[in-house]
């Protein structure tokens, strides 16, 4: 019963993080490590562990932590690889491009540039790249944050449909709940819909109406300064690195941590030898290297996540995760309308811990229809609401976008997106179950 209490007690100061001003990383620990001292001194019975005693449960405790270290890895590994292509601007090879002042063109290129490039980055640094791009292309802010609501939108939409595009589709890949194939195959055609439909519903908003009333005037010749020697080449290495990693995986069979850590080591490679700018000098060095783009990784989302899935598998080896998939079925007998439940769950509680919990309720074989709707709903409903996913929280502390202008003005679109993104999610597996 401890266990359960301190669960609840420990989700709900993550869900309210914002209204208490705690970070949530400090809940998500003491949840995580709380859950298993409760099992451990209670003296409970743990699946995995033939009879109660503190040795069976560390070994328990070990094997589950087996699981999730491979998952903390794959994020150091892909965070660190996107910072140092961010470190030599090289996302400014893209953005850059843009030269448009056509409001409604401008909103067509800067979402679908966000949607295939969260494919495979997180959504979060997709988020952060456009709104810094935004900035610098409208000045009127009132304009702007239109916007950045539709890279939240199509940041989350982007990464539902690859295996490294979002924090919660890794960890279905990583567990050998989907594959990189199949995941593709069935969820590409939503998450376009995810995101074209709203596109098309607010291009006939007066908002996306006419030009851009102040597009900053020199911005080609200030966007191109930006670039370096280097942004090119460092581009096409760490997004290469990153494409490569399900190629690993799927060639020799070795854990995708692995992969993600090869890539890693190759950007470094070339990043030690490559000269940023023409008079590159050695103390500038450091500006530039991986060491530096460590100390931009936010550990204390690295720490979440480790705290957060420490407790669901706390529950899960005591089999409550089990117990309530089963009242879940009983209750909710489609499955499908269990995993949109949990799609707009996302947009209040945070989608790690929902899809860590749902891993652990069902035991179903590999690419199984409900693993792709939830890679999908969990990746996409967040965008109801700008608290509902890391995109959203990025984009509102940039921009201070309200909480209820974005309610009022872009939840609805999300909406729209997501329960078409819903359905096109079971008719798509349906024609491929039938064929």
């Amino acid at each position: 019963m401890l266990v359960i209490v301190c669960f609840i007690v420990g989700y709900l100061l993550i869900v309210f993080e914002h209204p208490l001003k705690l970070d949530k990383t400090i809940p998500a620990l003491l949840m995580g490590i709380l859950c298993w001292t409760f099992i451990s001194i209670g003296g409970l019975n743990v699946f995995g562990a033939e009879e109660a005693g503190h040795h069976d449960v560390n070994n328990v405790v070990l094997h589950h932590l087996s699981s999730i270290a491979a998952i903390l890895i794959f994020l150091i590994g892909a965070m660190t690889i996107v910072e140092l292509v961010d470190l030599h601007k090289g996302f400014a090879v893209i953005t850059n491009r843009i030269r448009t002042t056509d409001k409604r063109k401008l909103l067509w290129i800067i979402s679908w540039l966000a949607f295939f490039l969260s494919s495979v980055l997180d959504n979060l640094t997709t988020t952060i790249v456009f709104v810094s791009l935004l900035r610098k292309l409208i000045r009127d802010r009132n304009e702007r944050i239109w916007y950045v609501s539709f890279v939240i939108i199509a940041a989350n939409a982007g990464g539902a449909w690859t295996p490294i595009g979002d924090v919660t589709t890794t960890m279905l890949w990583i567990a050998g709940k989907v594959s990189t194939y199949l995941l593709i195959v069935n969820l590409a055609i939503p998450s376009v819909i995810c995101l074209a439909l709203p596109l098309f519903i607010a291009s006939f908003l007066k908002v996306f109406q006419g030009q851009i009333s102040s597009m900053h005037s020199a911005d080609s010749r200030d966007l191109e300064r930006e670039k370096l020697l280097s942004s090119k080449t460092m581009l096409i290495a760490g997004v290469g690195a990153l494409i490569f990693v399900p190629i690993f995986k799927t060639v020799t069979h070795l854990p995708p941590w692995m992969g993600m850590m090869l890539g890693l080591s190759i950007v470094w490679l070339i990043s030690e030898y490559i000269h940023p700018e023409e008079d590159f000098s050695e103390d500038r060095r450091h500006k530039y290297t991986v060491r530096h783009a460590l100390s931009r990784i936010e550990l204390s989302s690295i720490l979440f996540f480790l705290g957060i899935l420490m407790a669901i598998s706390a529950l899960e080896s005591l089999g409550k995760l089990a117990q309530l998939a089963a009242y879940m079925d009983r209750v909710i007998p489609n499955q499908d309308v269990v995993a949109t439940v949990i799609g707009i769950m996302s947009a209040v509680i945070d989608n790690v811990p929902l899809v860590a919990a749902t891993m652990g309720m069902y035991e179903l074989p590999m690419d199984a229809k409900m693993w792709h709707f939830i890679a999908f709903s969990a990746g996409t409903g967040g965008s109801m609401l700008i608290i509902g996913s890391a995109a959203g929280v990025a984009a509102m502390g940039m921009e201070k976008i309200d909480f209820i202008w974005y309610l009022k003005r872009i939840a609805w679109l999300a909406a729209i997106g997501f329960f078409a993104g819903c359905l096109a999610t079971s008719l798509i597996h349906l024609i491929l179950h039938e064929a």
